[in-house]
Formats: structure tokens, C-alpha cells, sequence
């Protein structure tokens, strides 16, 4: 079981490994976007562990690399030796295999895409203090979550040529991306959308998560948003304060709308088909999770005198709607 220290010091490097002596079961994975400057070559790719597997042979432990190709939906799980998988606790940087992520780029040696790239900026992290600890504020704190969630970097640029599919293609210019998750499991139900590829602003970069918390023996539906434009982060989430005055989901939409200190931020987003990745729920780390690198993801910032900020249109979202969605629009924050 991970001790007190370890505990603090995850705390404050949300970016770095957990999984030392992390109670089973156990999961952490690394999400790193890579777009070229055309669009057209989207790809996520997710190197991470399970610890405490379930499976016809016993509990066992297994590292991975996902892959997501957001052009055309298909997927790809690679697994390997427990043994294969290493990480920083204090910074990113984290092998599995010949794979290497890096603060510094990627090193790839995969079926699907083979080669390295640089980062041709510093990566720009959700802020990290003692009473908030990144994206999940104060909640980041208790140890007895479910599941922990990080921003490693809301932007930065590319450079390098990769092999993709045997066929070298430049992702110079491009952009990327990085997050992670970490802890026992999945929300049961929740709704994920990032975009940082927005029509007026180069810089600027959204994350936005709804998900049934599990807490004291109830559950309520908590949320976190960022918005960073104009060399700033925004934010709303269940820990500052913020109000839901609407979230609505069909089978090609999303509407979603709070207020908070920060003024109000709507988002409308369209639903479309993705590609299928590998989730822990529970102790089934493979359950499949439909996620797609193709929404449209528009996002309008109004302060609190109704002065509009910013309104965009992100391009190459990122979109996973998954589980109890029923039940995740009838609860309400505390």
C-alpha cells in the first residue's frame, strides 16, 4: 500500500507515476495526442499499466500501449511484460517496451507507427499548488478516490517525421497533447471532450469532464472544465463553486452550460463515431470505450458582465460518452 510520502508526493507531480505499492486493483494510464499541421494524421496513443488483472489464468499485472487512429476509427492494444513497463514518480517520463514519453517527445516502435518526435515547446500543465493540486482542486487530496485525473499539457508543438503504417509522413508544425488517469477504476458513467485545435486562437486549449462520483457511500455527478486562451486558464468544476444551468445529451449532441466566478462557458458538441479503446471498470480492464479524434466542439466564454471572451469552434476533438448516461444526467452536484 502506498505510504503517506508517496501519497504528497503524487499529490504534487500529477504528471509522474502513482502505481508504487498502489493497493490492487489498480490502473494508470498516459493519453498523448499527436496531430500533424494538416489535420489529417490524428492519432492517441496511451502507454499505462494494470495491476490486479482478473483474469482465466489468476490476478496478474500487465503493461500496454494503445493506439487510436482518429482519421479512420481503428484501434490497436498492444500488451507487455510488466517487467517492460518504467516511470518517474516526480516527472513524465515513462517506457513500455522500445516506447518512450517523454517532457522532451516521444520515441515510437510500434505496429502502427514507428520514429520520433520533439516538443518544439514547453509542455504548459494545469497549475499544481498545496490547496489544489492540478485539475481536480482539493478533491485531488483524498485518497480514498476512485479515480485521480492530470493534465500533463494543454499544448505544444511538434517536430519529426514518424512512420505511419510503413509510410513516412512529417507531423512538423503539428500539435499536441497530453493527459492522464489514474486510481481503481472508470466512473461508471461520465462524458469527456478536449479540443485544443481552435479556429481563432492557436493556443488555445479545452478539457471538460462530467462523471458519477463515488463519495461516502453516495455518489454525485462532478465536473471539471478548463479554458486556456489568451495565456490564461479558466476554470469551472463541482470544487470552485461552479453551476450546471444545463447538460443535455442525445445520440448526436451535447449541450452543456455553467456559471461560476469566471463568468459562464457554453459548449456544444457533436457526437460521432470513434474508434474502441480499453477502459478499467471495476476489475475488468478491458472493456471496450468508444472514443472518437473527430468531434466539433464549439465553446463560447462570457464573463460574469456578459462580455464575450471567446467563441470557437475546436477542430480534432476528442470525445468519450460512456456507461450509466441515464443516471449521470439525474444526479445533480452537492
Amino acid at each position: 500500500m502506498r505510504g503517506p510520502v508517496a501519497f504528497a508526493r503524487g499529490v504534487l507531480h500529477p504528471e509522474g507515476f502513482h502505481g508504487e505499492r498502489a493497493r490492487t486493483p489498480y490502473f494508470e494510464g498516459w493519453y498523448v495526442k499527436l496531430v500533424d499541421h494538416t489535420q489529417s494524421q490524428r492519432w492517441a496513443v496511451i502507454p499505462g499499466i494494470f495491476r490486479g488483472v482478473l483474469g482465466e489464468d489468476g490476478v496478474r499485472d500487465e503493461a500496454f500501449v494503445q493506439v487510436l487512429d482518429g482519421s479512420t476509427g481503428r484501434s490497436w492494444f498492444h500488451r507487455y511484460d510488466v517487467h517492460e513497463f518504467s516511470a518517474s514518480n516526480t516527472t513524465f517520463d515513462v517506457r513500455v517496451g522500445e516506447n518512450h514519453f517523454s517532457t522532451h517527445g516521444v520515441r515510437l516502435a510500434l505496429p502502427q507507427l514507428t520514429g520520433s518526435l520533439s516538443y518544439t515547446s514547453s509542455l504548459v500543465p494545469w497549475p499544481v499548488t498545496l490547496g489544489a493540486p492540478g485539475i481536480m482542486g482539493w478533491y485531488g487530496l483524498m485518497p480514498f478516490m476512485e479515480c485521480y485525473h492530470g493534465i500533463v499539457s494543454f499544448g505544444h508543438g511538434l517536430s519529426g517525421t514518424l512512420e505511419v503504417e510503413g509510410t513516412v509522413t512529417n507531423f512538423t508544425d503539428g500539435r499536441g497533447y497530453i493527459e492522464k488517469d489514474w486510481g481503481r477504476s472508470f466512473p461508471a458513467g461520465y462524458i469527456w471532450l478536449h479540443s485544443n485545435h481552435f479556429t481563432n486562437d492557436s493556443d488555445a486549449s479545452f478539457i471538460g469532464s462530467v462523471a458519477l462520483i463515488p463519495w461516502l457511500g453516495s455518489q454525485f455527478r462532478g465536473f471539471l472544465l478548463g479554458l486556456r486562451h489568451g495565456g490564461r486558464l479558466y476554470r469551472w468544476a463541482t470544487y470552485t463553486g461552479a453551476r450546471e444551468q444545463k447538460l443535455e445529451i442525445d445520440d448526436d449532441h451535447i449541450s452543456w452550460e455553467l456559471r461560476g466566478r469566471e463568468g459562464t462557458i457554453t459548449v456544444a458538441a457533436d457526437r460521432v463515431r470513434g474508434g474502441l479503446l480499453h477502459a478499467p471498470l471495476a476489475r475488468d480492464p478491458h472493456q471496450r470505450v468508444e472514443e472518437t479524434l473527430d468531434a466539433r466542439i464549439h465553446v463560447t466564454h462570457t464573463d460574469l458582465d456578459g462580455r464575450v471572451l471567446f467563441d470557437s469552434v475546436g477542430d480534432v476533438g476528442a470525445m468519450e460518452v460512456f456507461g450509466d448516461i441515464a443516471q449521470l444526467l439525474g444526479t445533480r452536484p452537492k
